[in-house]
C-alpha cells in the first residue's frame, strides 16, 4: 500500500471521527473542538499524574480546585464519585477547617421500595415559603436545593434552558435571575422570579417598576411559585449589573425591553424604595397583589439595614417571607477585581450576622433563609443547615454539570463551552435534554449525599444539624465548636417545633 494510500485511509478516518464529534450529543468540548477535543480528555485523563509531579495539587486551583469540580462532573454523569486512598488534605494545620462529628450509632439511609425505582432523594424544605404570614399561594419547597440566579443574557440560551429540565426532573427551584422570564425557561422547571433594579419583565417605558406589566407576565407563566427582590449580589454588591451590548441579542433586547447596541445596566439600587421601611411597603404590594410569597436577596456589608428590617418586622405586621443571603465569594456575575476580592462578607460570616439579627429579635422562625456562595458541595452545605439556612442556592456548580470548564471567561463573550457565550458555534456544544439531565442527577447526588451526612449525624434532615454537630479546626491541634466561633445561642440554627415535626413526618 503506497503511502498516499495510507495518508487517504487516515485522513477520511479523522474526517469520520471529526464528523461523529459534531453530530454526537453527550460531551460539548468535541461539539465545539473537534478532534482537538480528544486531547482534553487526554490530558485530563492523566492529569492526577501531571498534577502530582509537576504542577499543582487536587486543592490548588480557585474558585473550585480539581476535586471539587471531578466530584460535581462525577455526580453528573452518574459516574464513581468515591476518591481513593484517604484525603490528601492536612487536617491538623488547616485552619478553619471543617469537622462533622458523627453519631456512632447513626441512622441507616432510606431505601427505595423497589431495587429498580430510580431513587431521587427527596429532601423538602423545613419552612412553608410564605406560610408565615399568611400569602395566598403559600408552598413547601420541595427541595432544599435549588438553582440560583442566573439571567438569560448571562447564560445562553441552551444554557438556560438545560438548568430549567434539570429543575423540572430534579423537582427543585430555579432562580431566574434578573434578566426577566423567557422561553428558555418553559420547560417544566418551577421558578423565582427574580425582580432587579432594572425590573426586567415588570418595567414601564422610563425604567421604573411597572405593577401592571408584572401581573401580565405572571398571567403568561403560571410556574412562578415565588418573588424575590434582589438588593445586591456577592459577585459585585453596590455596582448593579452590566450585560454588555456584544451580549444583548434581539431577543434579549425584546425581552428586558432595552434597546439593541447599548449595554443594558441594571442601576446600584432600587428606584421603588430606598431604606428599610419602604423595602417592607414594596414586598406587601407585590404580597398582596399576587399572593405569592416574596422575598429578598443580597450580599452582607454593613449590619444597620439587617438590624433595623429585623426591628421593622418584629414591630409591625410587614415583613418578607425570604431572605437569600448571597456571600462576597459568589460569582455568577463578572465583577471588577476589587469588588470580587473585598467587597461584601464571606457567606458564613455574613449569613452568620443577618441570622443573629433576626434570631434577637424573636423573628427568625417567621423567615426561610436561603444561603447562596459555593454552598454546592455536601459539606458546605451541610455547614449553611448547621448555621440557620432552610434552603441553599447552586449556581456556578450547576454551570460545572452542564459542561463549564471554568476557563473564567464569562464576561468576555468567548466561553470555550458555550455556557456563557452566544456565539453561534459555541452554544451548539450543549444540547440542553443530555444537560438537562445532568442537572439533575447532580442535584440528586447532592441531597442524597445531605440525607448521608444528616443521618450520620443521627438526624433526618439536614435542617435539624445544629452547631454542636460541627467544628472548626484552628491548624494548631485545637478545634472550637461552631456556636462558639459564631457566637450563636442555644436553639439558634434550627426550625420551630413545629417544623421540626413537620419535618420528621415528612422524612419518615
Amino acid at each position: 500500500m503506497s503511502g498516499w494510500v495510507v495518508l487517504g485511509v487516515v485522513l477520511a478516518a479523522l474526517a469520520v471521527l471529526a464528523l461523529h464529534d459534531v453530530l454526537q450529543p453527550r460531551h460539548t468540548i468535541l461539539r465545539v473542538y473537534p478532534l482537538l477535543g480528544h486531547l482534553r480528555y487526554f490530558i485530563e485523563g492523566i492529569g492526577p499524574q501531571l498534577r502530582q509531579y509537576v504542577i499543582a495539587s487536587n486543592d490548588q486551583e480557585r474558585p473550585f480546585t480539581r476535586d471539587q469540580r471531578s466530584w460535581v462532573y462525577a455526580s453528573a454523569k452518574k459516574e464513581n464519585d468515591y476518591f481513593g486512598f484517604g484525603t490528601d488534605n492536612e487536617l491538623e494545620r488547616s485552619p478553619h477547617y471543617l469537622i462533622i462529628k458523627q453519631d456512632t450509632l447513626a441512622l441507616e439511609m432510606p431505601h427505595p421500595a423497589r431495587s429498580d425505582e430510580r431513587q431521587t432523594y427527596p429532601l423538602p424544605a423545613a419552612k412553608v415559603l410564605g406560610g408565615a404570614r399568611g400569602r395566598p399561594k403559600a408552598f413547601r419547597p420541595a427541595s432544599v436545593v435549588n438553582l440560583s440566579a442566573m439571567s438569560y443574557g448571562s447564560l445562553s440560551a441552551p444554557a438556560v434552558e438545560a438548568l430549567n429540565r434539570g429543575a423540572a426532573a430534579a423537582d427543585c427551584l430555579q432562580n431566574t435571575g434578573e434578566g426577566g422570564i423567557t422561553p428558555h425557561h418553559d420547560h417544566g422547571g418551577e421558578l423565582i422570579w427574580q425582580i432587579g433594579t432594572g425590573y426586567f419583565g415588570c418595567r414601564d417605558a422610563d425604567g421604573g417598576f411597572s405593577l401592571e406589566r408584572l401581573q401580565q407576565t405572571l398571567e403568561r407563566q403560571p410556574r412562578i411559585r415565588a418573588l424575590e427582590i434582589k438588593l445586591s449580589q456577592g459577585a459585585k454588591p453596590g455596582v448593579g449589573g452590566i450585560l454588555p451590548a456584544a451580549k444583548v441579542t434581539p431577543e434579549i433586547a425584546r425581552i428586558r425591553g432595552v434597546p439593541m447596541g447599548r449595554d443594558c445596566v441594571s442601576p446600584a439600587t432600587h428606584s421603588a424604595f430606598h431604606d428599610a421601611d419602604g423595602l417592607l411597603d414594596f414586598a406587601e404590594r407585590l404580597g398582596e397583589a399576587t399572593g405569592l410569597p416574596v422575598g429578598i436577596k443580597s450580599a452582607v456589608g454593613q449590619e444597620a439595614f439587617w438590624t433595623e428590617l429585623a426591628r421593622l418586622m418584629a414591630a409591625g405586621d410587614r415583613g418578607v417571607d425570604f431572605i437569600t443571603v448571597d456571600g462576597g465569594e459568589g460569582g455568577t456575575g463578572a465583577a471588577p477585581l476589587v469588588f470580587s476580592d473585598h467587597v461584601a462578607l464571606p457567606f458564613k460570616l455574613g449569613f452568620a450576622r443577618v441570622y443573629r439579627a433576626f434570631a434577637e429579635q424573636g423573628v427568625q422562625e417567621r423567615v426561610a433563609f436561603i444561603g447562596s456562595g459555593k454552598l454546592g458541595f455536601p459539606e458546605t452545605a451541610l455547614f449553611a443547615f448547621g448555621l440557620g439556612c432552610d434552603m441553599v442556592n447552586l449556581g456556578r456548580e450547576a454551570m460545572l454539570a452542564i459542561g463549564c470548564v471554568q476557563s473564567k471567561k464569562c464576561h468576555t463573550g468567548h466561553c470555550p463551552t458555550g455556557v456563557t457565550s452566544h456565539h453561534p458555534w459555541r452554544v451548539r456544544g450543549i444540547e440542553p435534554v443530555l444537560k438537562g439531565e445532568r442537572t439533575a442527577n447532580y442535584l440528586i447526588n447532592l441531597r442524597k449525599e445531605l440525607i448521608r451526612l444528616s443521618r450520620v449525624c443521627g438526624q433526618q434532615h439536614p435542617a435539624l444539624v445544629t452547631p454542636a454537630h460541627l467544628e472548626i479546626l484552628d491548624g494548631r491541634f485545637g478545634a472550637r465548636g461552631m456556636a462558639e466561633v459564631f457566637d450563636y445561642k442555644a436553639g439558634w440554627g434550627l426550625p420551630s417545633a413545629a417544623d421540626q415535626d413537620a419535618l420528621r413526618e415528612l422524612m419518615g
